[in-house]
């Protein structure tokens, strides 16, 4: 598996892992507002690195706002969950920020908060109304 910086030729891809990934998992949002342009809007500003296995097929990624050391988003496609992808995306995007390191996961996502906690990240604090709802998780090696 090679982690790498993302390219506008991997756009077309990163869009479709995206919409799919996120109308198979998120069994809160309504599939029909999901879109492939939302990947684009989501990921503005930010440093996008990829997971390829060794023909070259995009597995997954991160979008990173290094700024602010915080992982917006970590994403695989549906059919590569399980595979040590994430885990390897998120090493990756550690060593490119200060730590401590951030990110927001939405409280319904169970299977996400529990694989989260099993790579040392910390639930912080609750946020967000109810409906919408997100803990705030934090990474430090003091963990």
């Amino acid at each position: 598996m090679n982690i790498r910086a993302a390219t506008q030729a991997d756009y077309t891809e990163l869009r479709n892992i995206y919409l799919e990934s996120r109308r198979a998992r998120f069994h809160w949002a309504k599939p029909e507002e999901l879109y492939l342009q939302d990947f684009d809007a989501d990921t503005m500003d930010e440093h996008i690195i990829v997971a390829e296995n060794e023909d070259g097929q995009l597995l997954g990624f991160a979008s990173l706002y290094l700024p602010e050391n915080f992982i917006h988003l970590l994403f695989m496609h549906p059919d590569f969950i399980g595979e040590g992808t994430g885990s390897r995306l998120l090493d990756a995007s550690i060593s490119l920020m200060q730590q401590p390191v951030r990110l927001k996961c939405v409280s319904d996502n169970h299977k996400a908060i529990g694989f989260y906690e099993r790579q040392g990240w910390k639930k912080i604090v609750e946020e967000g109304t109810p409906g919408e709802k997100y803990w705030v998780m934090e990474y430090a090696t003091n963990n």
